[in-house]
């Protein structure tokens, strides 16, 4: 045990020497984080970062034998799943992670905005973390098709089309997301770049800026926090005591993840025919679901617009306004409660579950 100790001492030491380790950990010491009743919401961040993580391993690894193309998609996966050594198992953890970042980060999201956390100085936090939630979905969707399988062509086709529905910049956007104006293969291997390159680019960069806005802002209060006495707020440091118990949470995750990946692995289904026909039932990813199984309700035509038009551009304005928050919610920027921002969030977690749970069973 001594030997052990000696050598990873030597080992810091060295690097210490060079990279100058201690005021890293000194700058770490330094930082606490606010203990109260709420505290639990704050694991999520760095929940969603692990999966992320998982995600980015995984397709490493799968990229090794993926081959894009109509012609060897659909028999790469196969090969994986059943050549290579615990491909099937590489294969189920990327799928799970992949559905398991997006709730990780659903959660975080929320519990920001129930927390008010974005409110000044934290508004570039927010928005840095909302656009990686909409590059999360972008992942979802990109790496849909690249199994090349039935299901997945089909809920492509779908996908682009309401894309497409949109009123002047849809139909360059669709053409965008095909490579042309059918799915083909050039839609492949358009998502294929999506998926392992550009969105991930994205991703990294937005990722380190909302890291270090963390790091420099800290982690929020509560309103009702921040009106305490310095005395009496009850706080952890961050290094080691939050370090360790998000690590410890990341374990439990691990755990979870393997635990679906074995006993619920992820179906291949049939080869994708472009000339046969959808197959029933086509929906999408269940973070899509919600929106999906929305514009089925618009009627075909309101007034002058077409239904699911309308639709669309309602959730845009939707979207639009949710990321911008911050900037017009201004009496939570100046302090004070607004029931209406809390009653606004409760609505919207119950409209997302409701019609979640309709486009599942409907």
């Amino acid at each position: 045990m001594s030997v052990m100790k000696n050598i990873f001492k030597k080992a810091y030491d060295y690097l210490d020497e060079r990279l100058h380790l201690e005021d890293l950990v000194h700058f770490m010491g330094k930082k606490y984080v606010p203990v109260h009743s709420h505290s639990v919401w704050y694991y999520f961040g760095g929940v969603s970062l692990f999966f992320f993580i998982v995600q980015v391993t995984t397709g490493i690894l799968l990229l090794f034998y993926y081959k894009a193309g109509p012609d060897l998609a659909f028999e790469s996966i196969q090969y994986i799943m059943s050549k290579v050594h615990f491909g099937w198992l590489i294969r189920s953890i990327h799928g799970w992670a992949a559905n398991l970042f997006i709730l990780a980060a659903v959660i975080h999201m929320f519990s920001v905005y129930f927390e008010k956390a974005y409110r000044k100085p934290r508004e570039l936090t927010w928005v840095t973390g909302m656009l990686m939630l909409f590059l999360a979905m972008g992942f979802g969707f990109s790496g849909y098709l690249l199994p090349w399988n039935e299901l997945a062509f089909f809920a492509t086709k779908v996908g682009s089309d309401i894309a497409g529905a949109v009123p002047v910049i849809g139909e360059p956007l669709k053409i965008l997301m095909r490579g042309g104006p059918d799915v083909t293969g050039a839609t492949l291997s358009r998502l294929f770049g999506f998926h392992v390159a550009l969105f991930p680019g994205i991703f990294t960069v937005v990722l380190g800026i909302h890291l270090i806005l963390i790091q420099r802002q800290g982690i929020s209060e509560p309103l009702e926090f921040e009106h305490l006495p310095q005395k009496e707020k009850k706080t952890m440091p961050f290094f080691p005591n939050f370090l360790l118990r998000d690590l410890l949470l990341w374990l439990v995750m691990l755990n979870l993840l393997a635990i679906l990946a074995v006993f619920f692995p992820a179906e291949l289904g049939h080869k994708a025919d472009p000339f046969g026909s959808a197959p029933a039932g086509i929906k999408p990813e269940w973070y899509f679901l919600f929106m999906f199984q929305s514009l089925k309700y618009f009627p075909a035509h309101i007034f002058i617009f077409e239904g699911e038009v309308l639709g669309i551009l309602m959730f845009g304005a939707a979207f639009a306004l949710w990321l911008l928050v911050p900037f017009w919610d201004v009496k939570t920027a100046r302090g004070e409660k607004n029931r209406f921002i809390t009653y606004l969030g409760i609505f919207a977690i119950m409209f997302i579950i409701v019609l979640t749970i309709l486009g599942w069973v409907l």
